[in-house]
């Protein structure tokens, strides 16, 4: 058997994704709101989020990818690329650069950078709701359910507040591990649980592994980031490197200390391999998310 081609599966991927987001957000819009979203959304990001939906939907025995896979992957992207579209507002953490190029209240104003984000929210729970009969309704509760604690108080907004609030805190671990958790985390394990509820008849036992997978995988994620944000250029990252220090933000390596922090991605990602091979899933079916896990922690932006 040949080796798994974690690349080119990717970019078939992909590029269905950027179709679907492309034909979802249309240019022409009320005052060119949809201009800035399609400037925050298209042609630029890692698409982590979705291709774990993708690749989770794909381990469960959904190999020709079905509607309610590929519109959960667009939605989470959606949510991903809003979240991002506030984070570097002058109101939380005022960033120039995204993805390597402006962000988007420096190329189209602050009012039209909120609006798009508003928008660019919304549209994500339209993506999970189609009314073509092409997914199933229970398919559609669920991850509506799941995407919108994710994303809020209980989950991505919720760890921001914290972010804002710990400024210049010392946070201990277990503080540090919460605030990740619902800051970065919950849409990664969110990723892997819409990928579950796009698949009938997932054993508990699996769902209870993947979800494990997604928690170490998530957290492991955010260490990543944090080594990142201290070992490398602006240039490689597509934003501004060192600004978690300069803000004097809570992370990982002033917690441990760089080759701390290396090594606990590493332990993360172990748990994450294990979690995978718990679910009792066949080999073969589960080498996307292998792949994707290595990614993460020998990432470099």
């Amino acid at each position: 058997m040949s080796p798994f081609d974690l690349k080119a599966w990717m970019q078939v991927h992909l590029d269905r994704v950027e179709a679907a987001l492309s034909d979802a957000i249309q240019a022409e819009s009320p005052a060119a709101l949809g201009q800035a979203m399609r400037y925050a959304v298209l042609d630029g990001g890692k698409r982590l989020r979705p291709l774990l939906v993708l690749a989770t939907a794909e381990a469960l025995g959904d190999a020709r990818q079905s509607a309610a896979a590929l519109n959960a992957a667009c939605a989470i992207e959606l949510i991903h690329a809003y979240s991002l579209v506030h984070d570097d507002m002058p109101c939380m953490d005022n960033d120039v650069l995204r993805r390597g190029k402006p962000t988007v209240h420096v190329q189209f104003g602050e009012a039209q950078a909120l609006l798009a984000g508003d928008a660019l929210q919304t549209l994500a729970f339209e993506m999970l709701t189609p009314q073509d009969g092409s997914v199933a309704a229970s398919a559609q509760a669920t991850c509506v359910a799941l995407l919108a604690r994710a994303s809020g108080y209980q989950g991505m907004a919720g760890g921001q507040a914290i972010d804002l609030a710990s400024v210049g805190q010392r946070l201990s671990e277990d503080q540090l591990r919460q605030m990740h958790r619902l800051k970065t985390g919950a849409l990664l394990l969110c990723s892997v649980q819409m990928g579950v509820a796009c698949v009938a008849g997932v054993p508990d036992a699996a769902q209870t592994a993947l979800a494990r997978f997604g928690q170490a995988l998530g957290l492991a994620f955010q260490v990543v980031d944090d080594v990142l944000d201290v070992t490398a250029d602006s240039a490689t990252l597509g934003k501004t490197a060192g600004k978690d220090e300069a803000a004097d933000k809570p992370t990982y390596v002033a917690l441990m200390g760089l080759e701390a922090a290396k090594a606990y991605a590493d332990d993360l990602a172990d748990q994450a391999m294990q979690a995978l091979a718990d679910t009792g899933l066949p080999d073969a079916r589960l080498a996307a998310l292998r792949g994707l896990t290595a990614m993460v922690v020998q990432r470099n932006n």
